[in-house]
Formats: C-alpha cells, sequence, structure tokens
C-alpha cells in the first residue's frame, strides 16, 4: 500500500516541463498488479487528496478496504478482516515538491525515481493525472488509472480524509 501511495507522490523527468499539483483532487481509480507470474489482480475505487500530503484511498472490489495518510503515518483499514493496521513512514514526503520537479519525458509523459524505484506518469490534455505505472519492491508491475478526475480549490473536509472504521475492528501497529 505505501508504495501505491508513493507512486501516486513521484514526478519529476527529463526536459523541463512540471506537473501543477492542485489543491486538492478527487477521481475513481483502477490499481492492476502483475506479479513476474503474470497473474494479475484488479482493484477499484475512489481516491481523495487534499492539503499538499493527505490521501485517502477507497478500494470498493474486490475487497472493501481504506488507507489514509498524511505522509508520516499510514492506516489500513481492512474492513472484510475487520482489521486496522496502523504505519508510521519512515520518510516523509512532499508531494508539491516532488511535483514541481517534474520534467517532461515526452508529450504527456513523466518519468522519476524516488527511493530507487522509477515511475511513469502520464497526464490527459488538461495536464491533470491520469496513470502512473511503476515496478514495486516485489517486483511487481503496477499500474494505476484515474478516472473521472476532479481538480479542486482549497481543502477538502477532514472528516472526508479520515479512514472510518468501528470501534471493535483488531488494531495493529507497525
Amino acid at each position: 500500500m505505501r508504495l501505491l501511495l508513493i507512486g501516486l507522490l513521484s514526478v519529476s523527468a527529463l526536459f523541463g516541463a512540471s506537473i501543477n499539483l492542485p489543491e486538492n483532487f478527487q477521481a475513481d481509480f483502477t490499481q492492476k498488479i502483475t506479479n513476474a507470474k503474470k497473474k494479475t489482480i484488479n482493484y477499484s475505487g475512489k481516491v481523495r487528496f487534499s492539503n499538499k500530503t493527505l490521501l485517502k484511498w477507497e478500494y470498493l472490489k474486490p475487497t472493501k478496504k481504506e488507507v489514509c495518510t498524511d505522509g508520516f503515518e499510514l492506516l489500513v483499514v481492512d474492513h472484510d478482516l475487520e482489521q486496522v493496521s496502523n504505519y508510521l513512514i519512515n520518510k516523509g514526503f512532499d508531494l508539491a515538491k516532488i511535483l514541481k520537479k517534474a520534467k517532461e519525458h515526452s508529450k504527456n509523459i513523466y518519468v522519476t525515481k524516488y527511493e530507487n524505484i522509477n515511475y511513469t506518469i502520464q497526464v490527459d490534455a488538461k495536464q491533470q493525472l491520469h496513470s502512473i505505472a511503476y515496478f514495486d519492491d516485489l517486483d511487481n508491475k503496477v499500474q494505476i488509472v484515474f478516472k473521472k478526475m476532479k481538480y479542486g480549490k482549497g481543502n477538502l473536509s477532514p472528516k472526508s480524509m479520515k479512514c472510518n472504521y468501528p470501534q471493535n475492528y483488531d488494531m495493529i501497529r507497525g
């Protein structure tokens, strides 16, 4: 999950154009993960970004899961397992700084290396995020495609950026 979040945060490239970071965005997403044996799993859901570091991923299929981060702490709520995992992220990240360093590789395509992982980011004609692809630490190919992207101004409500779960879920601290 952490790599998924870092993937969204990583943009840097070759020639000089940069990707502008909105104050917030909301989108539907699909995520395809393919392992070295070509086995694939597909996820889909919704994502929200706000206040330069807040991200919330709501996985709806094939399982219901929420992943929330403020850049320093990561909370994963697995509703099927009735479990919450809480992790501290070793290195904080600054999406605004990473995107500011972005340089275009070719028309609407950006590439970067962040924490020893290479990312390819595609934007649409409006220069809004369209997709991100990378290989994670386990050599899985990960591709995230954004649909119905909505860029906005101001911060999203803090309540909409929090992971929600019942008090009786098991808590695991990592």
